[in-house]
């Protein structure tokens, strides 16, 4: 199979997209003749959202909410693929010299966000609406990135801030963030959201990238030494490493998860982050790819 395309493609720098470094780095695309070029963005889902809207990227491995609210709200963005199968689990995280002890404690405080849009913006109106808080008058602080979440809680300009636990875990263990709770959420983790223009010419060949993917994910599922490349790629102590690797599901194929798709509406409507999507809801939301590599 020979073609010509280029396909750039971002992701937050965390291990969950270790397979797409691992591909692009055994030159794995290039006998197709694509050409992948991954961005790291370290601001999160709002920060792709935004790159996509703008025409810097082609697609994203977006979080799931993020990426839904952002076709609800009216990008001309389609999914074609979950990416991670397995949930994401938020770590409720405070300064370590905070008064807050308990995540019963956070209502009416401040929150850092990485922007509006954003899944730490999301999931901390989730996670208060699920609590009984009052989500109608939260605050938010736009921080950009964790080293910006760093920043203000350590200056005192916000107060809490929602991450995935295992990616702070060294804030905490290094006594600067303490975890006082955690949101685990009912749907995948992370979708792969394309421009419907970039679809329109590319949906066979982007099946063929996605299923090569897979591949390599498969064998970083697998493989013996997976845990210690994790633990010394990003900073994290191989007894997390080792949970993460056996906790995390990649997705084996591009299915629609219609169910997860509809909580997740569900979950933004209910918070007020959303309209009401309708009943074609689906349709507005996932485009199924040409092929299913």
């Amino acid at each position: 199979m020979t073609m010509k395309m280029q396909l750039r493609i971002g992701g937050v720098p965390e291990h969950f997209n270790l397979p797409w470094q691992q591909a692009i780095d055994a030159r794995a695309f290039d006998e197709l003749g694509i050409e992948v070029l991954f961005s790291d963005y370290p601001g999160g889902t709002g920060a792709m959202a935004a790159a996509l809207a703008a025409n810097e990227l082609d697609a994203a491995l977006l979080l799931t909410e993020g990426a839904v609210a952002d076709i609800l709200s009216g990008s001309d963005n389609r999914l074609v693929s979950v990416y991670v199968d397995s949930p994401l689990i938020w770590g409720i995280h405070v300064s370590a010299g905070s008064d807050i002890r308990d995540a019963s404690e956070i209502a009416g405080k401040r929150y850092a966000i990485s922007r509006y849009g954003s899944g730490s913006h999301l999931i901390a109106i989730v996670d208060a609406a699920e609590r009984g808080f009052s989500t109608t008058d939260m605050a938010f602080e736009t921080v950009g990135t964790v080293d910006g979440a760093r920043k203000a809680l350590g200056e005192g300009t916000a107060d809490v801030f929602l991450w995935e636990k295992h990616m702070t875990q060294p804030l905490v263990d290094a006594g600067e963030f303490r975890r006082v709770g955690e949101r685990a959420v009912p749907w995948p983790a992370f979708v792969v959201s394309v421009r419907r223009d970039y679809l329109a010419e590319h949906s066979a060949a982007l099946g063929v990238v996605l299923g090569i993917v897979r591949s390599f994910a498969r064998q970083l599922k697998q493989g013996k030494d997976s845990a210690l490349l994790i633990s010394q790629t990003y900073d994290i102590a191989m007894a997390d490493a080792e949970s993460w690797l056996e906790h995390v599901q990649w997705s084996k194929n591009t299915d629609c998860p219609d169910d997860a798709l509809i909580r997740v509406v569900d979950a933004l409507r209910a918070q007020g982050v959303t309209e009401d999507a309708g009943p074609n809801a689906i349709e507005r939301i996932w485009q199924p790819l040409d092929t299913d590599q």
